[in-house]
């Protein structure tokens, strides 16, 4: 691309490109700035064991790729990305042998929560009818309106979401399996589960488990990234790769910039172009736990004691409700946890791409305080042993992560926080300083597109489309957004 962009986006993760490309569809000639040699943010795939072994560095299960608006229309299938769907979407081993399991039916689910299969269809079965209605009025800028569809059925997840996950797994269950299968969920968000809000996350991701399931990507999640980086090349858009940006005055005469980036990135960045009261705002943003990561390359697949469960593509190990609460809190207060929530991934189930001939990849993290160094391979492990004794056997070999590396990898998982920040219930209305359009900035034609905004964090790129529709009506005059161009 010669001469000046009409609008540049930097960094290169889902909702940079997501950005792009919606500016793009405008007509728009848009250049992307990525500090990193490879596009992908946290959609990036690399061999960090063995050859052959190919791990996602971040993003494994894609549930909202699979059903959130952008990508819905995006259609990642038509641009030759295979999603491919697990027989048990995810497992929740219990001592003694046994396992909660969400599979994509709502009804097989339910039935193997034994007396809990009444109070699952009921707390499922309304919000499951709407799912499509709630899943884009979340995830879009209409969370601040009315909502104009399935209203009674927003209102109700609303209503349900609110209190902590606890709550609504004793209110809607008596047996430990059920209730630990929506805490597992909830558990997702990185939040001390006894705050308000978390049984939002539990029954949000419990419900897209039976919408569109919680896919995985054929070959890794980079394909996402490169179908999306392919796109906007075919429109004439340009990836700029290995340029770190460092202040804002280096793109002076570009209509829109919009920046894929911490909020902190940000005011870096701006200099003194920023009043304090931004500036104020943004010190008081708060970031979330970290994790700390590993990576294995194993020679058979996990041993798990309960055989369903080596059919999940998602293993939330933890064991009952009660543990995985006090195992997420221990993070949140600062503190490393000696029993984890061990979140789990083997992507090999459905997806033999992924390693050679016999071989598996698996991965796993915890939460850990914000920025901590602390070596959680042991805990991890222990946890996995618990459920699949004779793990450690398989192993090949293994690459670990703690909550800095990991902000190495993507300077927006600010001290391991690979949510952007909190997703507390203050900081989801108000993401990530309270104004009403929080993706406009006080300096004229920068707007904020990374995670750090509504809706927040997942591969779903609507912070990104989101911002760059805020930018095509304020700096373009264009109100109504341009649909994305189909693949050719």
């Amino acid at each position: 691309m010669n001469g000046t962009p009409d609008a540049v986006v930097v960094g290169a993760g889902p909702n940079g490109l997501a950005a792009a490309l919606r500016l793009a569809a405008a007509g728009l000639r848009v250049r992307v700035v990525e500090r990193g040699e490879q596009a992908g943010g946290g959609l990036r795939t690399e061999e960090v064991t063995l050859p052959g072994y190919r791990h996602d560095i971040c993003s494994t299960v894609h549930p909202m790729a699979a059903t959130a608006p952008f990508f819905r229309e995006f259609d990642l299938p038509s641009r030759g990305v295979r999603l491919l769907q697990p027989e048990i979407n995810f497992a929740h081993p219990l001592d003694g042998d046994r396992a909660a399991l969400s599979f994509h039916d709502l009804d097989r689910t339910a039935d193997g929560l034994g007396r809990d299969a009444d109070s699952y269809r009921r707390l499922f079965g309304p919000l499951l009818r709407h799912a499509d209605e709630i899943v884009d009025f979340f995830l879009t800028s209409a969370f601040r309106r009315v909502p104009l569809r399935g209203a009674p059925a927003i209102t109700r997840f609303g209503l349900q979401g609110l209190p902590n996950i606890r709550f609504l797994a004793e209110r809607y269950f008596t047996d430990d399996a059920a209730k630990a299968l929506v805490t597992g969920a909830a558990a997702h968000g990185m939040l001390d589960l006894t705050r308000p809000l978390t049984a939002a996350l539990g029954i949000f991701l419990g419900m897209l488990s039976h919408h569109q399931g919680w896919p995985l990507v054929e070959s890794g999640s980079q394909a996402v990234a490169d179908a999306m980086v392919t796109a906007l090349e075919q429109q004439g858009g340009e990836l700029v790769t290995g340029h770190e940006v460092t202040d804002l005055r280096e793109f002076d005469g570009v209509p829109a910039v919009l920046l894929n980036t911490s909020p902190g990135a940000f005011v870096a960045m701006a200099g003194n172009r920023l009043p304090d009261g931004y500036r104020r705002w943004v010190r008081r943003y708060k970031h979330g736990p970290g994790v700390f990561k590993v990576d294995w390359a194993l020679s058979e697949p996990v041993p798990w004691t309960n055989p369903d469960v080596r059919r999940a593509g998602t293993v939330h190990l933890a064991g009952t409700m009660e543990e995985t609460i006090a195992g997420e809190s221990a993070p949140a207060h600062g503190r490393i946890s000696e029993a984890p929530y061990v979140l789990a991934v083997q992507p090999t189930v459905v997806d033999p791409s992924r390693a050679p001939a016999g071989g598996h990849v698996f991965w796993a993290y915890v939460h850990v305080p914000h920025g901590s160094t602390v070596d959680m391979t042991e805990a991890i492990e222990d946890q996995v042993e618990r459920f699949a004794p004779g793990f450690r056997d398989t192993v090949l070999a293994r690459y670990t992560m703690h909550a800095g590396e990991m902000e190495h990898w993507n300077p927006n998982d600010v001290g391991g926080d690979i949510s952007n920040g909190e997703a507390s219930l203050r900081q989801m209305l108000a993401r990530p300083v309270p104004r009403w359009n929080t993706y406009s900035t006080p300096i004229r034609g920068t707007y904020l597109a990374g995670a750090a905004t509504p809706p927040g964090p997942a591969v779903h790129g609507a912070c990104g489309d989101n911002a760059a529709q805020v930018a095509l009506r304020e700096v373009f005059g264009i109100r109504r957004a341009p649909r994305l161009a189909p693949a050719p």
